[in-house]
């Protein structure tokens, strides 16, 4: 049963994975590849094998599909938009806009019309990843498998690769506005002058590596930190979920009821943080009074 169970979770944590096996390498099945082949993986091994180029066509997929549901139930409600009594769509999306916008008012002090519509596209969308892990662990899993997919993980947000790409991109934007706005001048004194100064020069120059050091950990951290926290917080989500799938019937609607009730929180909390770190990451990168 130790055995079996220990499967079930290994199966339910693994991502449909596309990429490249060499010549010559045995798969699963017992084929022996005569060339080098793109294929999908049959196990974690062939999965881990792949290497650095392999894509987690799972994640990728809904990811993408979540993006697009998001985009187009927008643009419905933007085209339908009434100044009459409105529908429970633009009612929606006219309260998410409004706490976006408030959210970033608050927030970010500095002026860029990107940040917004930045914020309201990181939020809604990293909701609706997060909202899939209250799907039954195996519902969507079970429709592919039919369909002769062996794996199939359905939470973007509980692959690595997910929350670190966003975040990356989200790094990218600290700075890229970090030089625009200070200058290359002004955002190397910020790394080099900060925190520790003086009025010496010597002493002042003497600091620069201190400053650097700390301040360029201080900024690799930021999107390390992004990802990780939402990866780490959804991944556990998703494991609670499984370890109840593996518990008698009885038990998985005690539990899992309760458990779904408050991941509710958890998964709009998540997207909320994740949101609010890049308004202030990009708010600290307008800032030029340094």
């Amino acid at each position: 049963m130790a055995g079996s169970a220990s499967e079930y979770i290994q199966h339910h944590l693994q991502n449909l994975t596309y990429g490249q096996l060499p010549a010559e390498y045995v798969r699963a099945d017992g084929t022996v590849l005569s060339e080098s082949t793109w294929t999908l993986a049959q196990t974690a091994k062939e999965a881990g094998d792949m290497g650095f180029w392999a894509i987690h066509v799972d994640s990728m997929g809904w990811a993408i599909g979540l993006g697009v549901l998001f985009l187009f139930l927008f643009r419905m409600a933007a085209k339908r938009a009434t100044s009459g009594i409105p529908g429970g769509l633009q009612n929606f999306v006219e309260v998410m806009v409004e706490f976006v916008d408030n959210s970033v008012k608050e927030t970010f002090h500095g002026r860029n019309k990107v940040i917004a519509p930045l914020a309201l596209t990181i939020f809604c969308w990293v909701f609706l990843m997060n909202l899939m892990d209250l799907v039954p662990v195996d519902f969507l899993p079970q429709l592919f498998h039919m369909a002769g997919l062996d794996y199939m993980k359905v939470v973007p947000t509980t692959d690595v690769n997910v929350t670190l790409g966003m975040s990356l991109s989200v790094f990218a934007l600290i700075i890229y506005y970090s030089l625009k706005v200070k200058g290359v001048g002004g955002f190397m004194g910020e790394l080099t002058l900060h925190p520790f100064s003086s009025d010496n020069l010597f002493l002042k120059i003497l600091l620069v590596p201190v400053n650097f050091l700390l301040e360029g950990v201080s900024l690799i951290a930021k999107p390390i930190s992004l990802a990780l926290r939402l990866f780490g917080n959804l991944y556990a989500g998703e494991l609670i979920f499984i370890l109840i799938a593996l518990l008698p019937l009885w038990a998985q609607w005690t539990l899992s009821v309760p458990w779904a009730i408050f991941h509710i929180l958890v998964i709009t909390l998540q997207a909320f943080i994740f949101m609010m770190l890049t308004i202030v990451y990009l708010s600290m990168a307008h800032e030029d009074s340094h």
